[in-house]
């Protein structure tokens, strides 16, 4: 069945490859984006933009409502929007991490509220939530950005729980290294808040990682791995609670349970 799909963040990397994906199986896909070329660059690909800022509830609520006047139902919601700050805890503004849970959480959280009435009167629907292989383990310097991808998991497990009575889905995505300019952002945000006071040399080690990894070339896996995932969780009628995909993540992830936190912390830290 052809499905009425919100995702947010759909202009770049993850999202827009999930836009293409599903516009091209027939679902009508609205994207948001924060500029005017992003939505020129989501209507080419097919989909139909909306004007959504994370952190302004009321652009949130004239998108849902413009959505069910033109479709009259919403059948997934992919919360994909978020960024990674990072940089140590100490020199980290409180209101730069305020500001990284209200994009990261928050925001995720007054969409889902909106669009969860329109659902429960269908009786149907799909919560997916990107949280990360960041919402299991945690790497050097990025303290705020996996309190708000472990804040997403749990979370994503108690409304799994809400939703439950009412035949609604809810969905984790757990990335792992995907090729996209998410890591530089991170790291640009570090230098600026980590360049010259006592974790200099630190913070420096790992934003040059960070950029090594994610501005090389076929050094992760590429986005449509997780657009792959979101319409194998729409198409299902059970899907799984969550879903681990991308460079990285599943060997990590076992390390972390498995290993436990000293071993973790070295390799955490050997890429520092």
């Amino acid at each position: 069945m052809k499905k009425v799909v919100i995702i947010s963040g759909a202009s770049s990397g993850i999202g827009f490859a999930t836009l293409k994906k599903l516009v091209s199986e027939g679902h009508t896909v609205y994207g948001s984006g924060r500029a005017e070329k992003d939505a020129a660059k989501i209507e080419r690909a097919g989909g139909k933009p909306l004007e959504m800022e994370m952190t302004d509830y009321s652009t949130l609520e004239k998108a849902v409502n413009s959505v069910m006047e033109n479709e009259n139902r919403i059948d997934v919601l992919f919360n994909n929007a978020g960024y990674g700050l990072y940089g140590s805890v100490e020199e980290t503004s409180i209101d730069k991490a305020k500001h990284q849970f209200e994009v990261n959480l928050f925001g995720l959280a007054r969409l889902t509220q909106l669009v969860l009435p329109h659902m429960r009167k269908q009786e149907s629907g799909t919560i997916i939530n990107t949280s990360s292989m960041g919402g299991k383990i945690y790497t050097p310097l990025g303290a705020w950005y996996h309190a708000t991808k472990h804040a997403v998991e749990g979370w994503s497990d108690c409304l799994r729980l809400e939703l439950k009575q009412f035949g609604i889905n809810v969905v984790v995505v757990e990335p792992g290294g995907i090729q996209t300019a998410w890591g530089s952002v991170a790291a640009d945000n570090l230098q600026e808040i980590s360049s010259g006071g006592p974790y200099k040399d630190f913070g420096e080690r790992v934003a040059d990682g960070m950029r090594n990894r994610y501005e090389k070339q076929d050094s992760l896996s590429p986005p449509y791995v997780i657009a792959d995932v979101v319409s194998k969780a729409i198409s299902s009628d059970r899907p799984k609670t969550r879903y681990v995909a991308g460079k990285y993540a599943r060997p990590l992830l076992f390390i972390r349970k498995y290993f436990g936190d000293r071993v973790y912390d070295r390799v955490a830290m050997s890429a520092a």
